[in-house]
């Protein structure tokens, strides 16, 4: 069993294909000249699509645990730890990227905006969820323990990233009170055509990565296995 075994090859085609283009294009073509922002509005190719594979992921990886309460099987439990790892993962790039067009766009990586702040809340609540799979031994028990965990830490997600910050009139992110989001006329038609492809090569990447997580988890219950037998 190899590790692109069961992958796609039209999805390994248009994940590199989508990735060279958002890429290049993001950085290459023309973007609106905007004040403050200016060209760190390229981040937009990176930083927004990052935290859809974020929400979109640990959605999935919800699922996966509820359907493991119901029906208890092994494969459901390895899908979700893989969608939560690639929601994380992407999380902390998403808190990363966005610390650095805060450089550019409010003079310092970290501000302490109400933003940044449940951000990082967030994230420390998905990360407990991978302490908890590490401290328990009996896999049934560490299974189920982390389901219910995930749909805590999901049901988390919107309170503290998009209603929290948007009652602080003082916050410097898009989308807050008296700070709108970045319109439709400054991202304009440039914009867009490389925007909706990176949301879409960021997202099949994140499939590509969690197929291989999902292989590297069966071959270790593998080898698990037949070391105890």
């Amino acid at each position: 069993m190899t590790p692109t075994k069961g992958i796609s090859p039209l999805l390994k085609i248009s994940t590199i294909l989508l990735m060279l283009y958002c890429i290049i294009a993001g950085f290459l073509l023309e973007v609106p000249k905007l004040e403050i922002i200016h060209e760190s509005i390229r981040n937009m190719y990176y930083h927004v699509p990052m935290w859809f594979v974020m929400f979109v992921f640990s959605f999935a990886g919800v699922v996966y645990s509820l359907l493991y309460l119901l029906k208890g099987n092994r494969e459901y439990d390895i899908n979700a730890a893989s969608c939560m790892l690639v929601a994380t993962v992407f999380g902390v790039l998403g808190l990363v990227t966005g610390m650095i067009w805060a450089t550019y766009t409010w003079g310092e990586p970290w501000s302490g905006d109400t933003k940044q702040t449940m951000t990082l809340v967030c994230l420390l609540i998905f990360l407990a969820y991978f302490v908890l799979r590490a401290a328990i031994d009996e896999e049934e028990k560490r299974a189920k323990l982390s389901a219910v965990y995930s749909i805590f830490a999901f049901s988390l997600i919107i309170p503290l990233l998009y209603i929290i910050p948007r009652q602080d009139p003082t916050s410097l992110h898009p989308g807050s009170e008296g700070n709108p989001a970045v319109s439709r006329d400054d991202a304009d038609s440039r914009m867009l055509m490389v925007f909706y492809p990176a949301v879409i090569a960021w997202m099949l990447l994140s499939v590509w990565i969690v197929k291989l997580l999902n292989w590297y988890q069966r071959l270790r219950l593998r080898i698990l296995e037949r070391e105890a037998n």
